[in-house]
């Protein structure tokens, strides 16, 4: 799998939006730390645009940029025979076509290394006005099979939004159980209760979440 076949899986951006706002919301309930998180997200990033992020802890990761221009998808899975540490750059095609509406993502600090280069393996985008996610045209490295840009690990619960899925990665993840229902109630972006937060993690209240469901953006009432 690669970045293109996770770019025809991907929904409409207000969809993705919401998934990846649940996803953060989820996390928050089940990891009250949010150094142990894997996804988050930033409603207020800038004065214009709200990122969802994901950080894996051992070095792979992604960034989705919503703005009014559209979304812009960042990933860099750090073992990849794409890494641009193997060629001192990105690799051929992945970010060459990226249109000008997203050069400021591309060039953004918080994705680049201390030297000024795009720490990127995988990279998709959808203008507003766009019907389909777009990538680059790539000639992918003959000698990594499967997965040679790492996207199909990275955005495996972009292209999987199932509850099911979620709950499979998060009991594996935290080893506990986590409830499905209570999964399906967030992935439909329902208002929280002392309930459901109780029924994903028993040592939280509503309460507690305050301030991530401020930060997330996640609809309250």
């Amino acid at each position: 799998m690669t970045v293109h076949d996770i770019a025809g899986q991907l929904p409409e951006i207000a969809v993705l939006r919401d998934h990846c706002r649940s996803m953060a919301m989820l996390e928050a309930a089940l990891s009250p730390e949010w150094g142990d998180r894997y996804y988050s997200f930033d409603a207020r990033w800038s004065e214009t645009e709200s990122m969802a992020s994901m950080r894996d802890g051992s070095g792979d990761e992604y960034s989705i940029v919503f703005s009014t221009a559209g979304a812009y998808i960042r990933g860099f899975a750090h073992e990849s025979a794409m890494s641009p540490y193997v060629e001192d750059g990105p690799w051929p095609g992945v970010l060459d076509e990226v249109p000008g509406v997203f050069r400021s993502c591309v060039e953004e600090p918080a994705f680049s290394d201390e030297d000024g280069m795009p720490v990127v393996t995988a990279c998709i985008w959808r203008e507003t006005g766009d019907d389909v996610w777009r990538t680059g045209t790539i000639d992918f490295p003959e000698t990594a099979a499967g997965d040679p840009d790492g996207a199909g690990c990275l955005f495996q619960l972009l292209a999987d939004r199932s509850a099911e899925a979620f709950q499979r990665w998060a009991e594996d993840y935290y080893e506990t159980p986590v409830d499905l229902e209570a999964v399906r109630h967030v992935f439909d972006s329902r208002p929280l209760t002392d309930t459901i937060v109780n029924a994903l993690n028993s040592d939280i209240a509503l309460a507690d979440l305050e301030k991530d469901i401020a930060e997330i953006g996640y609809p309250q009432g």
